[in-house]
């Protein structure tokens, strides 16, 4: 990619513009002394870029208020038609797919890694040993409770579906001098892509595929539906690592006992007061579900900024989802899954080669599952690996500070774990070892629809000069 003079975008013009405005605003309405002290701080450069669309540069000068203040679920995209009813309407137009850089800026608004995660630094309990709970060493565009990162996430457009892993990548962000280099972002996560089909992933729609009211708008033509997807065995395995290094353990509040072979462990954690398994459970998904959450929300104002229409939600049958409808026509994206005695629900655990949970079949029993959440987090690349980068003028030093999860401290874990899967049949117990439940689409708005229905200030002016902005 080459920079065109024509399209030439001084960063200066990024960021600065709209700070200095906000500076002289707030100056005027008496909140600051200075609007001077808001200077040129923009620090994204689009060096190297070609034929750089206006949309991109508007875009990255947005403002943060008007993405959260404008933030709205505009479903209408054009080629879509509502058959009935008070809003009932046929868009004149063909849908209309997003273009690579409009669909990467949202994938990598969702997505993306940020640089190196800064990690939990101190816990009086075990000091002066670095917090030894997180097991990614890159960050995200979205938080993650301890640093467990979890999530990975799927997409599909009208050419196929595809798989985005960025949360054992590292760091993917290049400075130079302060500035933030967006090619070099887009391009590393676009190379991280992996094509698992051919064409748009088949969700029927009808119920029970999605919920009635997505069926007219979900997954549409020229649409791209972003999937993140949960590893809640993983993040089980976290929690009970936390528990541990923290001296506590659990019992099996569903069937009232005590976890057999944890005296053992005594010296390790408090066996006369554990924790109920069924609460660290929902602990767990509750976690990992706020982490795909923010993923979307993330996205979502992505979506204000590029002038693209779209909405979270949550309305879609995760089982059709991820491969276990029961209808060989609605195969998902092919995930394996097994019936638990007693379950109504199929145990979804993974994409084999792909993504796979922590819990058998993918391993072999749980100890096998544990040592690999302990590779994950003290091996090559992981976050307590001396060898890894980071964001620490010593960063050896800093990632060797951690205390390694010794043999016992594994076994203690291993044999949480490994009663949870012998007694319930499954890993987690209660909770699905593999989970998505918010989801994230973006298409091109017709915009004909909301001039037709809503008052003015329906779409922002990104919205509106969409069309213009983005021709390259």
């Amino acid at each position: 990619m080459k920079n065109n003079k024509n399209n030439a975008v001084n960063r200066r013009e990024m960021m600065g513009s709209m700070m200095l405005a906000s500076g002289a605003a707030l100056t005027e309405l008496g909140f600051t002394k200075k609007g001077t002290a808001l200077k040129e701080r923009g620090f994204t450069t689009l060096e190297g870029l070609e034929n750089v669309p206006k949309g991109l540069s508007e875009a990255i000068k947005f403002p943060l208020i008007e993405a959260l203040y404008g933030r709205r679920a505009r479903r209408f995209s054009m080629g879509a038609e509502i058959a009935d009813g008070v809003m009932k309407y046929k868009s004149k137009h063909k849908p209309e797919p997003l273009t690579r850089l409009q669909q990467m800026m949202v994938l990598t608004a969702a997505t993306g890694n940020t640089g190196w995660h800064h990690m939990i630094y101190r816990n009086q309990k075990y000091a002066p040993h670095l917090a030894n709970y997180a097991m990614a060493a890159g960050g995200r565009t979205f938080p993650s409770a301890a640093g467990f990162h979890t999530t990975e996430f799927f997409f599909t457009d009208d050419n196929g579906s595809y798989f985005l892993p960025t949360r054992d990548s590292g760091s993917l962000v290049k400075k130079e001098k302060g500035e933030f280099d967006l090619q070099h972002w887009l391009e590393a996560h676009e190379k991280r892509i992996v094509k698992l089909s051919d064409g748009r992933l088949n969700i029927p729609a009808k119920e029970p595929f999605m919920d009635g009211h997505n069926t007219w708008c979900v997954n549409a033509p020229g649409s791209t539906l972003l999937i993140p997807v949960a590893d809640i065995a993983q993040h089980m395995l976290g929690s009970l690592c936390f528990l541990v290094q923290n001296g506590a353990c659990i019992y099996d509040d569903t069937n009232n006992r005590k976890i057999p072979g944890m005296e053992k462990f005594k010296h390790l954690v408090d066996i006369e007061s554990p924790y109920p398994l069924s609460y660290v459970e929902q602990m767990s998904l509750t976690e990992a579900t706020a982490e795909m959450s923010t993923a979307c929300y993330a996205g979502m104002l992505m979506l204000q900024a590029t002038g693209l229409g779209g909405w979270m939600f949550d309305g879609l049958d995760r089982f059709s989802l991820l491969g276990a409808s029961g209808d060989p026509q609605v195969p998902g994206l092919g995930f394996v899954s097994n019936k638990v005695e007693n379950s109504p629900f199929p145990n979804i655990t993974g994409l084999p080669g792909v993504f796979e949970s922590y819990c058998p079949p993918h391993y072999k029993d749980m100890s096998e599952a544990v040592k690999a959440l302990v590779k994950r987090k003290f091996g090559q690349d992981g976050p307590f690996n001396k060898n890894t980068a980071g964001p620490w003028k010593e960063s050896s030093k800093v990632r060797s500070a951690a205390q390694f999860h010794s043999p016992e401290f594994q076994e203690c874990v291993a044999t949480m774990a490994q009663y949870i899967f012998d007694t319930f049949g499954k890993f987690p117990a209660s909770v699905p070892a593999v989970y998505c439940l918010t989801y994230l689409q973006a298409h091109h708005l017709d915009l004909e629809f909301y001039d037709h229905f809503h008052q003015e200030g329906s779409y922002l002016y990104t919205h509106k000069n969409r069309k213009k902005w983005w021709a390259t």
